[in-house]
């Protein structure tokens, strides 16, 4: 029983032994590198808009011929 136990509490520590390694691992990245992840970011942003723009554009007359202007 003490062994099932042991066992549980040991979970959160592993959990958290992990957690507290990878926050000393990571740094902050300099200025070209998040210039280089927002550049992409906006990229996808703007490529995503258009694409909802473009079906958008398309589903609302589509619809009204379907629907009938109901």
């Amino acid at each position: 029983m003490a062994d099932t136990v042991q066992e549980i509490l040991d979970v959160p520590r592993e959990f958290l032994k992990d957690g507290i390694q990878f926050i000393n691992k990571c740094q902050k990245p300099d200025r070209r590198e998040f210039m280089k992840i927002s550049q992409a970011v906006g990229t996808g942003f703007l490529i995503m808009g258009a694409v909802g723009y473009l079906v958008k554009l398309i589903h609302i007359p589509l619809n009204q011929v379907l629907v009938g202007g109901a």
